[in-house]
């Protein structure tokens, strides 16, 4: 009986066949690379904003605390989003006519909230707490990054589960004392792994990865 196929028909099955497997491999790298893109993360993407707020400005070279807008972050789940009036504390006094603020001033006047596109925006299923984290001595900088370096606000981290998960397998080095968790320029301390464990075992910090810590 005839031969059916070629003697090269052997070296072209095992080329498609490597050739298939380099294409799944590349597929699954490129939705890999995908996934863990800022285009899908929302990592280091900047949102247009009704007024372009500088965190670099106001924290970096006046040295406004967090706490001064962001009010509830101590006690409450959410920090808060300041009113329009607690812009206005200064801009009723300073840079009155600046055309860059007249939505801030229209807000206040017209008493209507200003709609700020949220940086950090957590899907529903996920609980966060802003009031447990400073309790325990996370720093602001610890998750959103160096504010005092950004003249427009962006997302810090990848908010990715393993991105939080990375922090609650192993705490103790994101503990910093509570009275310096709003400070931007702490300068650590020259025994901070010693005093870290201290701190942490002084507010009872530990390794929490239920699922039903950040799932409820």
């Amino acid at each position: 009986m005839a031969q059916v196929f070629r003697r090269s028909a052997n070296a072209f099955a095992r080329g498609s066949i490597f050739l298939g497997l380099f294409l799944v491999a590349g597929a699954g790298a490129a939705l890999f690379l995908l996934a863990n893109s800022g285009y899908v993360t929302r990592q280091g993407l900047i949102l247009e904003q009704p007024v372009p707020f500088s965190h670099d400005h106001h924290v970096g070279q006046i040295g406004i605390d967090c706490r001064y807008c962001h009010t509830a972050v101590e006690k409450s789940a959410v920090a808060g989003i300041p009113p329009t009036a607690t812009c206005m504390n200064c801009h009723k006094i300073l840079w009155t006519n600046a055309a860059l603020l007249e939505p801030v001033r229209a807000s206040f006047r017209d008493n209507v909230p200003l709609r700020w596109n949220r940086v950090y925006d957590l899907p529903d299923f996920v609980y966060f707490n802003h009031s447990i984290h400073v309790a325990k001595g996370v720093a602001c900088v610890t998750c959103h990054g160096p504010v005092n370096r950004m003249p427009l606000m962006y997302q810090y981290p990848t908010l990715q589960m393993s991105w939080c998960l990375s922090c609650h397998r192993d705490p103790v080095p994101n503990i910093r004392p509570r009275e310096e968790v709003t400070n931007v320029a702490w300068v650590p301390p020259a025994d901070l792994e010693q005093k870290q464990h201290e701190w942490a075992a002084l507010y009872n910090v530990k390794s929490k990865t239920s699922c039903s810590t950040c799932h409820r």
